[in-house]
């Protein structure tokens, strides 16, 4: 026995959503034998851009029943049926989200007549209610209603009934084991069982192929499962635009987070709301004036070719060059901390014994100068992080150029390493941002024995 249902709500997602109208057929496989559909009180206003949808406005649900008090037919008609759904997942979470609220329990095996289609009736452009009873010949009317979307469910589910091989698909895709409950309605059942359960990243795409959510895992197939499982509104929503999916094996966690931060930059994908933002970059660098001078300073690192050193901020920025004044004695305003002075007053380095008030030390100066600098040079090294490859024949490398990420590699074993330039057709440069030094920098503090140099 099953039961076609079809809700309207608020639309603000799976948890914050309510029910404007539900309507249920009682469906015994031939014909239907009972039917309840019903407004629903919100308790709460209807969008201007749902009553345009749906035609439900805050005056035709005023004296509507409240949720709570059609629970009874609800539960009548339903009991030890199956919960059928065009795109199942959603009616029937929010159905059991209402009911949990209210403090009554909502368990019902469950059929999705959108992974049904895909399955018995291939080779559509689009499996949506409306273009799939269209092209299928089947009657919608009253679109956006309840009772007009399940009527035509019926239909639809009725022709599926009668499928070739439906009796074989509607067995596994009862069978809890078979995830097919758990699929997004819209993702055939290969794209899930193609993913590996290794470390690596994964890509959801839509239906134009765009990719709308990139992630990391330590276990790609388990990962992306739990996007399945979970039951808050932005992924319920992800997993509904997600028709294919794609992933890249990386062998270990920390290049799969490199990759991830680097893709989710480049995609700009809509569902990951993190590290979407470039972070700006600022160099520090030196110059000599026409007097003879080194000075110091920073700017934007597209203005700085070959820094000095990185920082992420214009105050991180000032803050490394305070340092470097305070420990090799040098002056705030050839730092350029200050400008438009002509002898330094600066809040935090009070003792300044540079040339701001005499040119004859230029050389003793720049001496000190040069001692920063040299030291900026000495902490600069080139070094590599080796972790596990994505076979046993091949390690994994991450190359730190002068303190900042250069990118990642794979190496067969077999192949002999005695300096850096061995390694170079193996990289796969990367930029360094905020994140990947964040990254590489939790990484080394967890496992300081991998880093090795050349």
């Amino acid at each position: 026995m099953y039961t076609i249902i079809d809700i309207e709500t608020t639309g603000n997602g799976v948890k914050g959503n309510r029910i404007t109208e539900i309507s249920i057929f009682k469906y015994d496989g031939l014909e239907v034998i009972d039917e309840f559909t019903s407004l629903v009180n919100p308790q709460c206003p209807i969008p201007a851009f749902i009553t345009g949808l749906t035609g439900i406005d805050n005056d035709m649900v005023r004296n509507a029943p409240l949720l709570e008090e059609i629970i009874p037919q609800i539960n009548a008609i339903t009991a030890d049926t199956i919960f059928v759904a065009h795109s199942v997942n959603f009616d029937y979470n929010v159905i059991k989200n209402e009911f949990k609220l209210l403090g009554h329990d909502f368990s019902r095996k469950k059929l999705c007549t959108v992974r049904l289609s895909r399955k018995l009736l291939p080779g559509f452009n689009s499996y949506s209610l409306g273009k799939l009873t269209a092209a299928l010949g089947i009657p919608l009317t009253d679109r956006h209603r309840a009772r007009g979307d399940a009527h035509a469910t019926v239909l639809l589910f009725h022709k599926l009934l009668r499928a070739e091989n439906s009796e074989k698909v509607f067995k596994l895709f009862l069978n809890s084991k078979s995830q097919e409950a758990t699929l997004p309605p819209g993702l055939p059942k290969e794209e899930y069982l193609k993913l590996p359960t290794t470390p690596g990243v994964y890509y959801f795409k839509d239906q134009k192929g765009k990719i709308i959510y990139v992630g990391k895992a330590k276990n790609i197939k388990k990962r992306v499962l739990g996007h399945f499982y979970d039951k808050k509104t932005k992924e319920i929503t992800l997993c509904a635009e997600t028709t294919s999916l794609d992933f890249e094996e990386t062998g270990n966690e920390l290049i799969a987070l490199l990759k991830e931060s680097a893709e989710i930059k480049h995609h700009y994908p809509k569902y990951n709301s993190a590290q979407k933002r470039s972070i700006q970059q600022y160099g520090i660098f030196s110059y000599e004036d026409r007097n003879g001078i080194i000075h110091l300073a920073f700017n934007k690192i597209k203005m700085t070719p070959n820094p000095l050193a990185i920082c992420y901020s214009p105050t991180e920025a000032r803050q490394y060059l305070e340092t470097l004044c305070s420990t090799f004695e040098l002056c705030p305003k050839y730092c350029h901390l200050q400008e438009n002075v002509a002898v330094c007053s600066h809040y935090k380095i009070k003792q300044c014994i540079g040339i701001c008030s005499d040119l004859q030390m230029i050389n003793e100066y720049n001496d000190r100068v040069k001692e920063a600098l040299t030291s900026l040079k000495e902490v600069q090294t080139d070094v590599f992080i080796k972790i596990k490859g994505r076979t046993a024949d091949e390690n994994a490398f991450v190359f730190i150029q002068e303190n900042n990420y250069s990118g990642y590699g794979f190496v067969p074993k077999e192949t002999p390493i005695q300096q850096p330039k061995d390694l170079e057709t193996f990289i796969v440069r990367q930029n360094n941002t905020l994140e990947t030094q964040r990254i590489i920098e939790s990484y080394l503090r967890k496992n300081p024995d991998s880093v090795f140099s050349l």
